[in-house]
């Protein structure tokens, strides 16, 4: 009995300002693609500098999905951004076209190619607002501590500052009565799929993450945050607000730090975020790990992947 082929795909991940956009780019012309972002923040109308999103010249260049969706006062789930993605991955394939997933959101990548157990599990607005409070009122250690006694193994993998996620993850707990951690990803994937690792030396992906945070606040990041802010009422808790180079801002705008404190935190938040990007694809299943300068070599990987 002959096997059922899977459909083709191509994902690119790796750290933050390694060169995943210009080598999606050179994929799409090489090999009639078109690309999928694989960006939490860059689903967001509106967020622009702070995200790095594909500029309009980029985006020209090549047909771009994934990106401008939501407003900033939106939420948004990696079990929503596994549906539409999906979607039109086969649009792309039915019209005889490469998907090029693109991005470093290793949890929504991950989530596309291995669907989660959990899905879309039922949602309590009173037990999150219950803990929400909770948090404001005794810290994010607070609620990371009960996760701790609940369910170790997620609280592990979460931040103090990942408020969000932990009253989450108490949430699947006290909806469920299983932990999130219980819920395991299926590693079977309906996609054939070649995953890049885009890597760099550390400290040419830290020199280029310094550089790029000066050159979005030269381009009037500070302006972009007070104006999402303002027209869309948002706070520090905002899903879209939570991104680097976005939450830095509310300690500064609230003077508890100055302007030089900022651009520290701001480089010094995308430098960890960077880290644990890098350890996120590097354990993903099947990834191959490339040096950004290689583009020859992962180009005649790619075509072999996608001719054979």
């Amino acid at each position: 009995m002959e096997q059922i082929r899977k459909p083709k795909i191509i994902c690119i991940g790796g750290p933050t300002g390694v060169g995943k956009t210009a080598l999606a780019i050179k994929f799409a012309k090489i090999f009639n693609g078109e690309i999928i972002s694989c960006d939490s923040i860059a689903i967001y109308k509106h967020l622009d500098i702070g995200s790095a999103k594909p500029t309009k010249v980029e985006q020209s260049l090549a047909e771009h999905y994934m990106i401008d969706i939501r407003e900033p006062n939106q939420e948004f789930s990696m079990a929503e951004y596994r549906v539409e993605a999906r979607k039109i991955i086969n649009d792309i394939l039915s019209r005889g076209k490469v998907p090029i997933v693109v991005g470093g959101t290793g949890l929504y990548m991950k989530g596309l190619l291995f669907p989660m157990e959990l899905g879309k599990s039922d949602k309590s607005a009173e037990i999150r607002e219950r803990y929400k409070k909770l948090a404001e009122e005794n810290g994010g250690q607070f609620v990371l501590d009960y996760l701790v006694k609940i369910d170790p193994e997620s609280a592990l993998k979460l931040h103090v500052k990942d408020v969000n996620r932990i009253i989450r993850a108490i949430e699947i707990y006290e909806l469920t009565g299983r932990t999130k951690s219980s819920y395991k990803t299926k590693l079977e994937s309906e996609y054939d799929y070649m995953l890049i690792f885009l890597n760099d030396d550390r400290e040419k992906i830290y020199e280029k993450i310094n550089h790029r945070v000066e050159k979005m606040l030269d381009l009037g990041l500070e302006n972009e945050v007070k104006c999402l802010i303002k027209n869309f009422k948002l706070t520090k808790d905002n899903q879209s607000m939570q991104g680097i180079g976005y939450k830095e801002f509310f300690d500064y705008f609230e003077n508890k730090i100055s302007l030089d404190e900022l651009v520290e935190n701001i480089k010094k938040d995308s430098r960890h975020y960077a880290k644990r990007q890098i350890t996120w694809f590097k354990a993903m299943p099947n990834v191959k790990e490339y040096q950004c300068t290689k583009v020859d070599e992962i180009i005649g990987d790619a075509k072999s992947f996608l001719t054979k």
